[in-house]
């Protein structure tokens, strides 16, 4: 099953309309991109909670990492520079933080409210190699805007 990008974002749209809840949004979004595409092995949300710092949101799949600093692995990379990143080979990242070792490669976008201000970061982890792409990026994206650019801060 691969994901029908809008198929899912009318589905998101449809049940967080008038939501302004970060978590409650967090957990709805998780739930249904994670079943969406059997690429998906873990889905979820690190949230900002000091300056530098996440704490893992609202998530599915196995257990994820608690806490990651800015300065460390791919989510820490899209917190501190605000841009996605795609990893094809999570082995090849400098700084990976092995949270499952069946991660194979990872795609994480930054969350943004609408006054612009990074409230977290989405992440996707896959469980084969260069499972991610642009259309993932731009798709992904777009849903996020739509979600948590509605919400004031």
């Amino acid at each position: 099953m691969q994901v029908d990008y809008p198929t899912l974002a009318a589905v998101i749209e449809s049940l967080t309309e008038g939501e302004d809840d970060p978590i409650a949004l967090m957990a709805t979004v998780a739930c249904e991109v994670h079943h969406s595409d059997d690429r998906f092995d873990w889905t979820g949300f690190y949230r900002v909670v000091a300056p530098g710092l996440l704490k893992i949101g609202p998530y599915q799949g196995g257990h994820g990492c608690l806490s990651i600093p800015f300065e460390r692995g791919v989510c820490g990379a899209a917190a501190r520079t605000g841009e996605i990143q795609i990893v094809p080979d999570v082995d090849a990242f400098p700084g990976h933080i092995a949270c499952s070792s069946t991660t194979r490669s990872e795609i994480v976008l930054p969350v943004r409210n609408g006054k612009g201000e990074l409230i977290g970061v989405f992440d996707i982890d896959s469980n084969q190699p260069d499972a991610f792409d642009a259309e993932d990026a731009r798709a992904l994206d777009g849903i996020l805007r739509s979600v948590f650019g509605r919400l004031r801060g």
